[in-house]
Order: C-alpha cells, then sequence, then structure tokens
C-alpha cells in the first residue's frame, strides 16, 4: 500500500496533523505501507492529481480526500476495512 499526504511546503499546520493521523492509524492497525509527504505545487502531483485544495489523502493511486484532516479513528476504518 502505498499512501501520500499532498500538502505545502513548509507544512501546514492540517498537512502535518494529517500525516501524523496517517502513521498513527498504520501504527495501530499495524499495516505496513510506504507513507510518502509530497509538496502540492510540484509538477508531477498538478499533472497526476489536479488537486484543488490541501492537504490531500491519496491512497494506492487514488484520492481520497482534499481540504480535510480524516481523524485517526476515520483512518482506521477507510485502512482497515
Amino acid at each position: 500500500m502505498e499512501i501520500e499526504v499532498i500538502g505545502l511546503d513548509p507544512p501546514c499546520e492540517w498537512c502535518t496533523r494529517l500525516l501524523e493521523n496517517v502513521n498513527e492509524a498504520l501504527a495501530l492497525l499495524k499495516i505496513d505501507a510506504t507513507v510518502l509527504k509530497r509538496w502540492t505545487l510540484s509538477r508531477e502531483v498538478r499533472d497526476r492529481y489536479g488537486l484543488l485544495l490541501s492537504p490531500a489523502l491519496v491512497i494506492d493511486g487514488m484520492v481520497v480526500s482534499q481540504g480535510k484532516v480524516f481523524s485517526v479513528e476515520k483512518l482506521v476504518g477507510l485502512l482497515g476495512g
């Protein structure tokens, strides 16, 4: 599983919180995943996803959310189910 947290650089509070929540949910579920932090304005991210809001959450190439910070509980349900 590859998870991308896409946000601003330097990271805003929301971007940092989403990244922390993703890592915490993965630890609770004992899932081994690659977690990448990407910059919203990079050419690669713009070309691939065309995001309008940050932070964004991408799981295995699919945009799951934009402009939201999912709680650890929501992420556990999303990643574990």
